[in-house]
């Protein structure tokens, strides 16, 4: 009979542990060991590839700088037109780049805004595709019959 060595124990405690998903899966259909490991990896596979697929990336720090640059575009523009006496005097280069430089500053508070939105976003994403891809590794388990326990 071949025996772990202390290595090996911790690198297969480590990768079944590592799923998480559920603490027991037992047979009802008195399947043996060898056919509930395959059933688990199958399983696995399933929930896995489901939750692979189900994930976009949606752009916050992009949308974020753009809505910015736009934001502070027509933040100067509307500010220069408060002071109408003062800014009609004022020639047209120094004009755009006021507000050229009004965009770049806003653009770059939207760039922060979007980013921290962005990963709010990932981090319900991740939530939300955990609790699926736990759901889909369960139920595969029960349609093959199995109780699984958490």
């Amino acid at each position: 009979m071949k025996r772990l060595s202390p290595i090996g124990l911790c690198i297969a405690l480590a990768v079944f542990s590592a799923q998480g998903w559920a603490e027991t899966v037992v047979p009802l259909k008195g399947q043996n060991s060898q056919q509930t490991q395959v059933d688990i990896n199958d399983c696995h596979n399933i929930a896995a590839s489901q939750a692979s697929s189900t994930s976009t990336p949606s752009g916050g720090r992009l949308k974020g700088a753009a809505v910015g640059a736009a934001a502070g575009a027509a933040g100067a523009q509307v500010r220069g037109r408060q002071h109408d006496e003062f800014y009609d005097r004022v020639d047209d280069d120094t004009k755009q780049d006021y507000r050229q430089n009004r965009a770049k500053e806003t653009a770059a508070a939207g760039a922060v805004v979007g980013g921290s939105r962005q990963r709010q976003e990932r981090r319900a994403q991740n939530k939300t595709n955990a609790a699926n891809t736990s759901t889909a590794y369960t139920s595969c388990l029960q349609g093959k019959g199995y109780q699984v326990n958490p």
